[in-house]
């Protein structure tokens, strides 16, 4: 099996590797993230993952593209379902055409660790376009190991973002906080 493995950051890809080359798998990690907002997140990750896969002797594949304007465009008039409509698709759907081009014939997605993604989503996705780029998709329920990679990614020092990736979800971030400051005003006032 020759595995390509897109890869959304280093932390999440940390349990991911570890997990299939106990397996026997050694995957090539690719980074296609056009979703990835502000340029200065998209820069923090994409180096991160570059030094984390240099220093365990994994081959990385990077393809640059910074998408603001695409991303925009394609998600304004559907925000809350911008990640089954968009993100999703778009990074798999060039990780597929990649491997298809460049002699691969499996590929899976680190996103399949997170516990906060759609998973069953980025299944059927995985599934759909592999059938038509004419790859297999290795789905794995990576989620058992995501506090292990967790910590093993903070152990290691690698950069841990706050959010998932596009500006919306940075923003979902700080409504929440906003939310709970607010909370916490209303209730020093009524003591």
């Amino acid at each position: 099996m020759k595995l390509l493995l897109h890869t959304c950051c280093a932390p999440c890809s940390v349990y991911c590797i570890d997990s299939l080359r106990e397996e026997k798998i050694e995957p090539t990690v690719f980074w296609y993230n056009p979703n990835i907002h502000p340029y200065q997140e998209y820069k923090a990750r994409r180096d991160c993952l570059k030094e984390y896969t240099k220093s365990i002797g994994v081959e990385a594949i990077f393809e640059e593209d910074y998408g603001l304007d695409n991303f925009c465009k394609a998600v304004v008039h559907d925000l809350e379902n911008r990640c089954t409509t968009y993100c999703y698709p778009v990074r798999l759907a060039k990780t597929m055409q990649y491997a298809k081009e460049h002699g691969f014939d499996t590929v899976s997605t680190t996103l399949l660790v997170s516990p906060y993604q759609k998973h069953d989503d980025i299944r059927k996705i995985g599934e759909d376009l592999a059938k038509k780029y004419g790859v297999s998709f290795l789905y794995r329920d990576f989620r058992i190991g995501f506090r292990e990679g967790q910590n093993k990614a903070r152990e290691l020092g690698l950069y841990m973002q706050k959010y998932c990736g596009c500006i919306f979800s940075e923003e979902d971030r700080y409504s929440k906080q906003i939310e709970k400051d607010k909370e916490t005003i209303i209730h020093n006032i009524k003591k």
